[in-house]
């Protein structure tokens, strides 16, 4: 009898536990999202990173009915805002908004860095940077890349650079390695002090953003003779590409971007909302008058072609930067 009554308790106890344990998850779980975002913003406000984050980031509380707060953890080209969301629960609460030096550039430009690229982050969403002009002193007589060339062939000429590894750095050293030429890249902390000394003739020219540099275009002080990718800028349409130049190498061709990135390990559930938020907040009113300022052509696209882009033109950029042979921090 006591044998019995032990076996029915044993199973009543272990039916008890089999639907406590069913019943859980449905508990702890709610569903995403029940409280406020956080956006880390890996560079400073006021950059086209930040500008996006919090545009995108307001588009996604509108839609979600959730509070979205944006930090800006800026240094070490964007490594220490990626740490902090690479540490951060996987639920979907924490997110990166970053650019590509963070997510490949600095593969190279350090020889350690405290998080993964490739395995650290879900790829949420990208976002074209804009075309990069290359513009030149109002006094040098050039008004493409050849008759650039030819009179950095006869004259002393420097270019500068928004950072050691950046793509103005690149387009400096390979315009170099095309033409022969013999070009000093002088490097500033971001664009600003860059493009005043472009327009001074302190430095022949630069590679920037239009935006950064459209002080320097409408005041006449400086003169664009070239832009990267396949396709001219829709705010130089007069400006022919590197390519149409003649400079068919990879590097003329890559972009700049912007990224939206979660911790590895947020459901995939929660990262296609993700993008799908994105897609649709790039063809908000607000998000197209920030693309006119600062001269990009399109809008936000999905994680799946984040991903594209990570896997075709990421290592296009890390060939370039090691042809750069800077001595990685």
């Amino acid at each position: 009898m006591d044998a019995r009554r032990t076996r029915r308790q044993i199973l009543r106890y272990g039916a008890a536990a089999a639907a406590a344990s069913v019943a859980a998850p449905a508990i702890a779980e709610a569903p995403w999202p029940a409280k406020p975002i956080r956006i880390v913003c890996s560079y400073p406000p006021g950059g086209l990173t930040d500008v996006f984050a919090r545009a995108y980031g307001d588009f996604i509380a509108q839609k979600t009915g959730q509070p979205v707060v944006v930090e800006n953890k800026t240094g070490a080209g964007g490594a220490i805002g990626a740490e902090q969301v690479k540490n951060a629960a996987a639920d979907g609460y924490t997110l990166l908004w970053t650019n590509s030096t963070t997510m490949i550039q600095n593969k190279v430009l350090f020889k350690k860095l405290p998080y993964d690229p490739d395995k650290d982050f879900a790829l949420v969403s990208w976002m074209n940077a804009g075309h990069l002009p290359t513009i030149v002193n109002k006094d040098v007589p050039a008004h493409n890349v050849a008759e650039f060339a030819e009179y950095a062939r006869k004259n002393k000429v420097s270019m500068a650079t928004y950072g050691a590894g950046s793509f103005s750095h690149i387009v400096t050293e390979m315009l170099n390695q095309h033409y022969g030429l013999q070009m000093e890249a002088v490097h500033y902390r971001g664009e600003g002090a860059m493009w005043q000394d472009v327009a001074t003739g302190a430095v022949q020219g630069a590679s920037g953003s239009y935006f950064s540099a459209a002080a320097v275009l409408q005041t006449g002080a400086g003169r664009p003779i070239a832009v990267p990718t396949m396709v001219r800028a829709r705010k130089l349409p007069d400006i022919p590409t590197f390519y149409e130049q003649g400079l068919t190498e990879k590097a003329f061709q890559v972009r700049g971007w912007v990224g939206a990135a979660a911790p590895s390990g947020v459901s995939d559930e929660i990262v296609q909302r993700l993008s799908d938020l994105c897609v649709e907040g790039g063809k908000t009113e607000r998000v197209q008058k920030i693309n006119e300022t600062f001269g990009i052509d399109e809008a936000a696209r999905d994680r799946v072609y984040f991903k594209k882009v990570m896997d075709e033109e990421g290592p296009v950029m890390i060939e370039v930067v090691k042809s750069l042979h800077i001595e990685p921090a």
